[in-house]
C-alpha cells in the first residue's frame, strides 16, 4: 500500500503511529514477521498529512521517529525524538508539551565517597586515572543532585542552569558528555555517523539542583555528572554502559552511576574504553554500615580537585609510587573486607588510605592544603574514640576538602555523635545539629569522656549528616519535580 493509498483510509481520522499510552488509535505496518520491522505512520493534521517512518514495531514504536518525509500536499513538522509521543522519555518520568513539542526528563543522582582515592589522570582529555578506586555511594534521601534536561525545536542554543544560576553551557566537559550521548542515540538508531534524526540536532536545556554544599569536598561533581549523563541517556533513548560516558564529565561520576559499593578499574586501553565502574555490592549488602558527614565549611575549596590533581602527577614522586606499588593491592584488601563485612579491615584501609591522599598533596610542590584544623581535631578524635574500645569503631576519611566522612556501624552511630557534639558543641544559633537519619541518645562513661572529649572547640563544626549506601541514579515520575518549565526555562524564573 502506498502513502496515498494509505492516506484514503485514513482520511478524516486524527491518528498516530504507535501505541503508546495517551497516543490514539494507531496503524502500522509493514511488519516483518519474527521482530521489530520499519513502520509507515500517518497523522492527519490541520488539513495535512505527516508521514513519518523509522524503527520499530506493532506492538511497540521504536525510540523515536527516525525521519519526517515532506510529501506534495503533506506538511510536516519534522519532530523527532520522544516529542510525539513514543520513546523512553515519555514512558516514565518524562513529559511532552505537545503544542510547544518540549521533552524533559528529570533524574536524581548520588554522591559517593572514596575510600580508595583517586587522584591523578594518565589522559587529562578522555580522563583516565592513574590508579583503579572504590567508592560507597551515599543514599539520596540525603544527599543527591536533581537534574531536568529538556529538548525542543524552539530552544535556540545549549542553556545550563545550576542551583538557580545560569552557568557556561558551553563548557568542554559537559558538551563532551552531550556529543557522547548523542553519538550513543544515533548508533542505536541506526543512522550511522552521518544520517542523525533531526532530534538529536535540537538543542538542550539542563537544570541542576544540589542538596548539599557545591565544590566543599563532597564530591558535588560526581553526583553531578552522572545525574547529567543518566538525565540525557533517559532522554535520547540510550541504554547499556554509561560509566564512561559520565567519566568523560568527571572522573568519579562513573562510580556514581551505580549503587552500593563501586570499583572504577583503572584500565590498559589508550581510548579508555575499558575503565568503566562496575558495582562491587549492591546497598542492601551492609545493612549495619552507617555514615556520618561531618560538615566543617561549606566554603569552595581553594585548590580545585582537577587543577591540584594535575600538579600532584607533574611534581610528586610519592604519588607515581602509590598509583603503581600500593593501591593495586589495596583495592584488592578493600574488596576482600566489603565482600566479608570486616568493619575493623574496611576501617583501618580506608584511614590509611585518606591519610596517604592527603601526604601526597603535601609531596605535591607547591603543597595542596585540604585539611584545617578542625579537620585534623576530627582525626585525633578519631583515633582516641578507636583507642578507648580497643578496636576500630569508626574511620575517617577527607577527600579534597574539610569536611569529614566517618564510617560507623548502626550501633556506634549515637554514641560518637554525642562524643562529637561534647567536643564540637554547637552554636546556639537554633539549627539543626543533627540532621539525616535518626541518631539516638547516649549517655557518655566519665572514663569516654575523660579519655576522649580534650579541650572542646565550640562551633567548630556546622552539622552532621546521618546516612547510609544508597543506590545509584532514579528517575522522577512526578512532573512537578521538574527543574524546568513547559517553556524550557527555570520554574519561578521571569
Amino acid at each position: 500500500m502506498g502513502w496515498r493509498q494509505l492516506a484514503t483510509v485514513l482520511r478524516g481520522a486524527d491518528t498516530w503511529a504507535g501505541r503508546e499510552p495517551g497516543a490514539g488509535l494507531g496503524r502500522v505496518l509493514p511488519r516483518r514477521r519474527g521482530g521489530p520491522g520499519p513502520f509507515w505512520g500517518v497523522r492527519s493534521r490541520l488539513g495535512g498529512w505527516d508521514l513519518f517512518w523509522g524503527p520499530g514495531s506493532a506492538r511497540r514504536p521504536g525510540p523515536a521517529w527516525g525521519h519526517a518525509e515532506r510529501l506534495s500536499g503533506c506538511r510536516h513538522p519534522a519532530r523527532a525524538g520522544a516529542a510525539w509521543g513514543s520513546g523512553p522519555a515519555r514512558e516514565r518520568g518524562g513529559t511532552m508539551a505537545e503544542d510547544k513539542a518540549v521533552t524533559m526528563v528529570t533524574c536524581t543522582a548520588p554522591v559517593n565517597m572514596a575510600v580508595i582515592k583517586y587522584w591523578g589522570k594518565r589522559d587529562s582529555e578522555l580522563i583516565l586515572p592513574i590508579n583503579s578506586s572504590l567508592s560507597v555511594t551515599l543514599h539520596q534521601d540525603q544527599l543527591k543532585t536533581t537534574t531536568t534536561a529538556a529538548i525542543s525545536r524552539d530552544f535556540k542554543e545549549d542553556r545550563l542552569w545550576l542551583n538557580g544560576e545560569e552557568a557556561d553551557a558551553g563548557h568542554p566537559r559537559l558538551q563532551a558528555c552531550l556529543r557522547e550521548v548523542r553519538r550513543l542515540a544515533r548508533k542505536r538508531r541506526g543512522g550511522g555517523t552521518d544520517a542523525a534524526p533531526l532530534s538529536l540536532a535540537y538543542k538542550v536545556h539542563v537544570a541542576s539542583e544540589n542538596n548539599f554544599p557545591t565544590a566543599a569536598g563532597l564530591a558535588s561533581s560526581a553526583a553531578g555528572y552522572a545525574c547529567l549523563v543518566f538525565a540525557l541517556a533517559r532522554l535520547y533513548g540510550v541504554e547499556g554502559e554509561l560509566s564512561e560516558v559520565a567519566r568523560q564529565g568527571s572522573g568519579s561520576a562513573c562510580r556514581s552511576m551505580f549503587g552500593g559499593f563501586v570499583q572504577w578499574h583503572r584500565g590498559e586501553r589508550p581510548d579508555g574504553k575499558d575503565s568503566v565502574a562496575q558495582q562491587v555490592a549492591p546497598e542492601t549488602h551492609w545493612p549495619e554500615l552507617r555514615v556520618l558527614v561531618l560538615v566543617v565549611s561549606a566554603e569552595k575549596k581553594p585548590v580545585g580537585s582537577t587543577a591540584g590533581m594535575q600538579t600532584s602527577v607533574d611534581t610528586s614522586p610519592l604519588l607515581k609510587h602509590r598509583a603503581e606499588a600500593l593501591v593495586p593491592e589495596r583495592i584488592a584488601c578493600m574488596v576482600r573486607h566489603i565482600r566479608e563485612r570486616d568493619f575493623e579491615g574496611f576501617g583501618q584501609l580506608t584511614m590509611r588510605d585518606s591519610n596517604q591522599f592527603h601526604a601526597t598533596c603535601l609531596d605535591t610542590f607547591p603543597p595542596i592544603f585540604y585539611l584545617n584544623d578542625v579537620s585534623r581535631r576530627i582525626i585525633a578524635l578519631a583515633h582516641r574514640y578507636n583507642a578507648h574500645h580497643g578496636c576500630t569503631k569508626v574511620a575517617y576519611t577527607f577527600d579534597a576538602g574539610p569536611n569529614a566522612v566517618i564510617f560507623a556501624l548502626a550501633d556506634t552511630v549515637a554514641e560518637f555523635v554525642e562524643v562529637v557534639r561534647r567536643s564540637f558543641p554547637p552554636a546556639p544559633n537554633g539549627d539543626q545539629f543533627v540532621r539525616g537519619l535518626p541518631v539516638g541518645s547516649a549517655s557518655l562513661p566519665e572514663e569516654l569522656l575523660s579519655a576522649v572529649v580534650l579541650e572542646p572547640v565550640p562551633g567548630a563544626i556546622r552539622y552532621i549528616l546521618h546516612t547510609k549506601p544508597g543506590p545509584g541514579p532514579q528517575l522522577l515520575d512526578d512532573p512537578s519535580q521538574h527543574l524546568l518549565g513547559a517553556d524550557g526555562l527555570p520554574r519561578g524564573s521571569a
